[in-house]
């Protein structure tokens, strides 16, 4: 297999990450690239936190990971500088501002349920507190009724078998 150069691999994934990419099998095609290896540099830029398209969807249809990405890539740009960027990707900036707050608001919700979750879990604790306690006097008050059990059989045994006591 020969190895691609840089320039010509930044090209690729340009195209890659254009507004509107082609499918990865026209991409594999165009370039003479495997699409293994495609799908590979796409699941890298993805972990790297970029937004990578996808051809067949709009912008509204791209996945949460995307549209998460593309919140944290814009999220320190002016308002030129986002409106440049959106330009680039074939986005407008309304779209980039409704999932920041999305994201704004899932992290609202998500602190909203930590608290609730902590504060149910803080009852549950002092439920197991209260229960393991009860369990330890019931072990406690069997442990001294089967010992009464077995001091009065030795009692028995010693003085003979007079229940009329």
């Amino acid at each position: 297999m020969s190895r691609l150069s840089k320039a010509r691999k930044d090209a690729i994934l340009n195209r890659m990450l254009a507004p509107h990419p082609p499918s990865i099998r026209e991409l594999a095609q165009r370039e003479g690239v495997s699409e293994t290896t495609l799908y590979n540099w796409r699941n890298q830029l993805r972990k790297q936190g970029r937004p990578v398209p996808e051809h067949d969807r709009s912008s509204e249809n791209w996945s949460a990971q995307t549209k998460f990405a593309v919140v944290v890539e814009t999220l320190s740009m002016s308002e030129i500088e986002l409106s440049e960027y959106c330009r680039a990707k074939g986005l407008f900036p309304e779209q980039v501002k409704q999932w920041r707050e999305i994201s704004i608001q899932a992290h609202a919700e998500a602190d909203t349920t930590d608290a609730a979750s902590t504060q149910q879990n803080k009852v549950l604790r002092k439920q197991n507190k209260r229960l393991e306690r009860e369990i330890l006097r019931k072990d406690k008050a069997l442990a001294e009724a089967a010992a009464l059990l077995i001091l009065q059989k030795k009692v028995r045994a010693l003085w003979g078998d007079n229940e009329d006591d």
